[in-house]
């Protein structure tokens, strides 16, 4: 069973989550106009090294604990690596860093 991100992460690209993930399944992805990050689950091994790692909480353990945002995480899975191949992985920023400035823009 995989981890799945919620609506908390909407807008935010904290990433910190993606730098712990020793199978890279955590990635970018443009959703409803804004930044989010999904968790494909496909390759998630459900191993919970990214859940303290969320500085918003914006992870959940099993797909039974938001099964509307595990479909969503699921559907946006191929979207995500045409995203990343256009705009590369999202950056960290520090939990103190304010949503929707330009630095949390993803880099190329």
């Amino acid at each position: 069973m995989s981890h799945v991100i919620l609506d908390k992460c909407l807008g935010e690209v904290y990433a910190s989550c993606v730098d712990v993930c020793p199978v890279e399944c955590i990635h970018p992805v443009d959703y409803k106009g804004e930044k989010f990050m999904i968790i494909d689950p496909d390759v998630c091994i459900d191993c919970g090294v990214c859940l303290p790692e969320c500085p918003i909480g914006a992870i959940v353990g099993s797909v039974d604990e938001s099964p509307d945002w595990a479909k969503i995480n699921h559907e946006l899975t191929p979207a995500s690596k045409d995203y990343e191949a256009k705009n590369g992985k999202a950056p960290p920023r520090p939990p103190n860093d304010p949503p929707h400035k330009p630095t949390n823009k993803l880099v190329k």
